[in-house]
């Protein structure tokens, strides 16, 4: 059967369009609080009934909209914002399209209402899913803009059925209201759902204004453990709040990325903040942050999809790497000292295994006696036990070159003995990790600071501080290899002795000298001088194997820090390893001085302060 070309109906077009815009509740708030900042509004008030699937008001004290254009705004494709394909090419507002209340008013009833001034005057227009034949009356309304959206899907209930629980759609509304309210610190944005409050967030400009908000959005103990960035260069600026590797999620729910305004969802982006989180994340962990990436408008194509979530930059390569570098140059700088009291704890809150980050659980001790506070030590007291301890700490001595340590890894950090006329440490003196004390199961430092304990895992510490030694010393042109007495000689297959053969450039820029033996044999003639002593076979074969896993030799450049983490993985202080105080001293010393050794190379946290007070309420002292 032939079947002619017809016009669609308006009401079928929009209804078309709608599935495209108004996918649930929390897109017709999206579009309707996108508009209101459009027309300049400083304070939005939002109310919910039945998670929106009832009613979603949104009030707002923009510039109103003249009662000749109310019925034209409920028309598709009519806008006030663009006029245009220049307009389009470089546009500012975030929204453009004309297409989101035609397309709500077809799939829901509305009402807008809207006034110019302060006469208390204005102007009312509704449309309920019929064909556009919009509804003007007078109406009582203060400067401003309201829209009232009842029943949504009422007239598409194949759509409604899609919808899920009012708490699930409520929270999308939620998780809305807050992306947005990260993008505009200057505007007053209340909630209220089925008449209770939710959320009454206070706008501000100022530094501390922006901080309570993102404390109010993202948990207070976002703050506690984010780094404020604020990096310009090339006419990019990229600037927020980047959480510390130790604060890190089960899911990707504390993400927020900002493009002139527009929260957005983009593959560069995610790419570039996985990249920089690469070395310090632990493994199946998310990053939280919350970044404003402000560049030329004409730079970047919003009009990619209908939602508006996506972007396209016109030079994608520049702004990842701009994005990639800024960050990495951030969270390289995180470490002991950088902040007044160290590590805090990953997020608790999430029903989950896995390690965290730092803190001491400790359950309610019964039967102590209260012990008053004046039995603590006096800060005299502590000082003196921190001379001592000062006394115990020796110099760092930088060796010659980081590529040509002597002697094992643990060797090259032992300074010469303590000179009788060394300083005690003052207050001042004090360092960041403080002075060993002990070593606890050959496997923790316990080092006591200005703040109170501080517990380091030495091999994870260590292991941190071989790796970036490593990749210094590879930037740099190769890493110096140390003949071995007696050739290794290893077993392996034939394809990895054949991988070998084709990527012996790779083993020699990490310090080794291999040379093919036989079809299944392998010699092994030199490794790097850094680590001498550590278990030759079995780092050869690790190689070998994250080589074949790669499968693409053009992609290798990338995986060589991996493999350097493998490396210094092997060649660091194991457990049960007695060292000395001056050897935990200098490992604290070289903790201090390198880059991310808040974790270990497979984001592990490395060490974790205990705080005096905390102890005090472990023993209920003073209560």
């Amino acid at each position: 059967m032939h079947e002619r070309i017809q016009q669609l109906s308006p009401r079928l077009a929009n209804q078309i369009a709608a599935g495209e815009v108004v996918e649930r509740p929390a897109s017709v708030v999206k579009e309707l609080l996108e508009n209101s900042l459009d027309a300049g509004a400083t304070r939005l008030e939002v109310d919910i009934d039945n998670g929106g699937i009832k009613r979603m008001k949104v009030h707002d004290n923009g510039k109103g909209i003249e009662r000749e254009d109310l019925p034209m705004a409920l028309a598709r494709h009519a806008t006030s914002k663009i006029h245009a394909l220049e307009d389009l090419e470089a546009v500012a507002t975030l929204g453009f399209r004309g297409e989101a209340l035609a397309s709500i008013s077809s799939v829901a009833r509305l009402s807008l209402t809207s006034s110019r001034d302060e006469s208390g005057k204005g102007w009312q227009v509704s449309a309920e899913g019929r064909d556009m034949q919009a509804q003007l009356a007078p109406a009582a309304h203060p400067r401003g803009t309201t829209v009232d959206v009842r029943d949504l899907f009422f007239n598409t209930p194949a759509r409604r059925k899609f919808l899920r629980t009012e708490k699930t759609e409520f929270n999308r509304i939620d998780d809305t209201i807050k992306r947005l309210a990260l993008s505009r610190f200057d505007v007053s944005i209340s909630l209220r759902h089925n008449g209770k409050g939710v959320h009454n967030l206070r706008a501000g400009s100022g530094r501390v204004e922006m901080e309570r908000r993102v404390a109010q959005v993202c948990g207070p103990a976002f703050m506690q453990n984010a780094l404020h960035i604020d990096v310009e260069r090339s006419g990019l600026r990229l600037w927020g709040w980047v959480a510390e590797p130790a604060f890190s999620r089960s899911q990707a729910d504390l993400q927020f990325f900002y493009v002139n305004g527009r929260a957005i969802r983009d593959k560069v982006v995610s790419h570039a903040v996985r990249r920089a989180y690469a070395d310090v994340l632990y493994h199946g962990r998310h990053p939280a942050f919350v970044l404003y990436l402000e560049l030329d408008p004409a730079s970047v194509d919003v009009n990619v999809h209908p939602t508006k979530h996506e972007v396209r930059f016109r030079d994608g390569r520049l702004v990842h790497d701009f994005l990639f570098g800024s960050l990495h140059r951030a969270l390289a700088d995180v470490r002991p000292g950088q902040r007044e009291e160290g590590t805090s704890e990953v997020d608790t809150g999430e029903a989950e295994t896995g390690e965290r980050a730092s803190g001491i659980q400790t359950g309610e001790f019964a039967g102590q006696h209260k012990m008053p506070l004046s039995n603590r030590p006096s800060p005299a007291n502590l000082q003196q036990q921190m001379n001592t301890y000062g006394a115990l700490h020796q110099p760092y001595r930088e060796p010659a070159g980081i590529a040509e340590p002597t002697g094992s890894l643990v060797e090259a950090y032992v300074a010469a003995p303590v000179a009788p006329s060394m300083p005690a440490a003052s207050g001042e003196d004090i360092p960041p990790l403080g002075f060993a004390m002990a070593q606890l199961h050959g496997i923790y430092i316990l080092a006591q600071n200005a703040l109170g304990m501080i517990v380091v895992d030495m091999h994870a510490a260590h292991e941190r501080i071989v790796y970036e030694q490593m990749k210094v010393a590879h930037a740099a042109g190769g890493i110096q290899a140390q003949p071995l007495l007696v050739p290794v000689s290893l077993a392996v297959s034939q394809r990895e002795a054949d991988c070998f053969e084709e990527r012996s450039e790779v083993f020699t820029a990490l310090g080794f000298v291999l040379q093919r033996a036989g079809p299944e044999t392998l010699l092994v003639r030199q490794v790097p001088t850094m680590l001498h002593g550590a278990q030759v076979e079995q780092l050869v074969r690790d190689v070998l194997s994250d080589l074949l896993g790669q499968g693409d030799s053009e992609r290798i450049g990338e995986r060589i820090n991996e493999v350097l983490g493998t490396m210094a993985c092997h060649g660091s202080v194991r457990a049960n390893r007695r060292l000395t105080v001056p050897e935990m001293n200098a490992l604290l010393r070289d903790m201090e001085r390198t880059e991310r050794s808040g974790q270990c190379n497979h984001g592990r946290p490395t060490w974790t302060q205990v705080k005096l007070a905390d102890m005090d309420k472990w023993f209920m002292r003073g209560q």
